[in-house]
């Protein structure tokens, strides 16, 4: 099989497979985290992001491509969690510009889709860092270029970026001392081979490797498949109302009667509904979509053996349910001069940072980096005409600047990457000075505040020369590991020990879900004892993985 052009049909099926794929490899990108702390959130994120990316070309399916490229951008951008899924989101916006006005694209507009891709991607990133994703997404649009010029079959040119992002993968410890250190590649870059690798399978319908047990349709079909837009739209406005998935078994008298072709299937079906996957093995096929006829499907579906693993969801009912067909004609509040957006996780922390003045506190961090659109969503509830956004951690800081470039309002980023930064910002902060003003005094303080963490090893690794057993408690300080040590408080002290000098006066205590106050007692006495001349604040910040966070200024 050759494919000279793809349309937008045929693009739309490899994003959502590609989509796929990365959800069933979600956890294992996950686990390629550099350092052993329970929060390597690299696969979740980007599987997030391109849900949305995923879901936004459901609700525009078009024959088109560039028009099913700037839906996927669209989602993507603001559906695009932590610097991965930021990074990935630029990818194909650069990707989406590059294939504009088009309605069919060949192998060398796809070819200069991906470089136009890498150049976006490369530019939205303020210090680039080689042996990352932006390595693999370049080294493999290089390839596509170099191939384009010979080859016009689309298949042939994705196998060849495919195997080049592979290899390019491999390079990542060559390029990045710290994963070699480690002895992992690049999870980012893990994570863009895995759509790569759908894309291909999309193509070529090949089955993926995880349909060894059957056909695994993964998170990508799922709860959050409808919730993500529900908000956007009234209950009238749904045309297909009926949420149907079914399998179809193979039955070889059916099959000789009609010999089952999935690509026909698909088209046949795409006429009865939106929203539609379909994916085959030699045994069975699996069929996702919104119909408003759901037997009619099913029907066709029969054609070609029994039905099994149906279910039929009215989305009309769920979407009334989830928010309701009553609109608010409430007018609009009057703005506050300042709005103030930070991320924190922990009710403690919370508390803390909106008795400071914040005024919107998204629930979000380690684990859980919020979306572009959950930052856009905040500085809308803001509601004020100049917003500031803290976003406490550097895996989130590309996304709250998306969310800025896409505001209305003046809106300006500080970028905190810790808790403590953000607090030491907000004291910076003052009402009666003008946003630049105000943008300057937070960066500044930022900067003059040490953070330091301390949490546990999920695996046994070694970096920076400092072997790490798994189950053993880590000292952090500034992002890098300072100290490791079976016993939790022996490795406070060690942390505290690196962090404290004589010129440092506070020292803020923010102990989490897992410490206890017996812990806490001690550890003050210990630091009274100790460091005669520090100021010692405690709060209770009641945040999860961290059982303690230290500020020294």
């Amino acid at each position: 099989m050759t494919v000279h052009e793809l349309d937008g049909v045929r693009f739309a099926q490899m994003v959502q497979l590609g989509a796929h794929h990365l959800s069933n490899n979600a956890k294992k990108i996950d686990a390629l985290n550099v350092f052993p702390v329970p929060d390597g959130d690299t696969g979740t994120n980007m599987n997030l992001s391109i849900t949305s990316g995923v879901n936004e070309v459901k609700k525009r399916e078009n024959d088109d491509i560039s028009q099913v490229a700037d839906a996927f951008a669209k989602g993507l951008l603001m559906g695009a969690r932590g610097n991965s899924g930021v990074i990935l989101s630029q990818i194909f916006r650069g990707f989406s510009k590059g294939l504009a006005n088009k309605s069919l694209a060949n192998a060398k507009d796809i070819a200069a889709a991906l470089d136009n891709g890498v150049a976006t991607a490369y530019k939205a990133v303020m210090k680039p860092v080689e042996g990352t994703i932006l390595t693999v997404a370049k080294d493999a649009a290089k390839e596509a270029a170099k191939i384009s010029e010979s080859e016009k079959d689309v298949i042939v040119l994705m196998d060849k970026v495919v195997k080049e992002a592979k290899a390019s993968l491999k390079r990542t410890p060559d390029l990045l001392p710290v994963l070699k250190e480690v002895g992992v590649v690049d999870s980012g870059g893990q994570g863009l081979v895995t759509i790569y690798e759908g894309f291909l399978a999309a193509l070529k319908g090949k089955a993926l490797p995880e349909k060894a047990n059957g056909i695994a349709m993964g998170e990508m079909i799922n709860a959050e498949h409808h919730k993500v837009t529900q908000d956007f739209m009234d209950t009238s406005e749904i045309e297909f109302g009926y949420c149907t998935e079914f399998m179809v078994k193979f039955e070889d008298d059916k099959i000789k009667e009609n010999p089952f072709d999935e690509d026909a299937f698909r088209r046949e079906l795409s006429e009865h509904g939106d929203s539609l996957l379909v994916v085959s093995d030699d045994e069975l096929v699996k069929v996702h979509i919104h119909a408003e006829y759901p037997g009619t499907c099913m029907t066709l579906g029969q054609r070609y053996g029994s039905l099994i693993n149906m279910k039929i969801e009215n989305m009309r009912e769920q979407h009334t349910a989830l928010v309701g067909d009553n609109k608010s004609e409430e007018k609009p509040k009057e703005k506050t001069e300042y709005g103030i957006v930070t991320v924190a996780m922990g009710s403690g922390i919370k508390e803390l940072f909106e008795s400071i003045g914040v005024s919107k506190v998204i629930e979000g961090g380690q684990t859980m980096n919020p979306s572009t659109q959950d930052i856009t969503e905040a500085i809308k509830e803001a509601n004020a005409k100049n917003v500031i956004i803290l976003p406490n951690n550097k895996n989130i800081v590309m996304a709250a600047e998306q969310a800025a470039e896409l505001a209305e309002d003046n809106v300006k980023v500080v970028p905190t990457t810790t808790i403590p930064q953000g607090i030491s910002a907000m004291f910076a902060f003052h009402p009666e000075a003008d946003l630049k003003t105000n943008q300057e005094a937070m960066e500044d303080a930022r900067k003059q505040v040490k953070t330091g963490q301390v949490t546990y090893a999920v695996r046994d690794t070694k970096i920076n020369g400092m072997l790490i057993e798994e189950g053993n408690f880590m000292g952090i300080l500034d992002g890098a590991i300072k100290a490791t040590h079976q016993d939790q408080q022996e490795a406070v002290k060690l942390l505290l020990g690196e962090m404290i000098t004589e010129e440092d006066e506070i020292l803020t205590i923010l102990y989490g879900e897992d410490a206890g106050e017996t812990e806490v007692d001690e550890l003050v006495s210990y630091i009274e004892e100790n460091y005669e001349d520090i100021e010692v604040e405690v709060h209770n910040g009641a945040q999860p993985i961290y059982s303690f966070i230290f500020s020294v200024e």
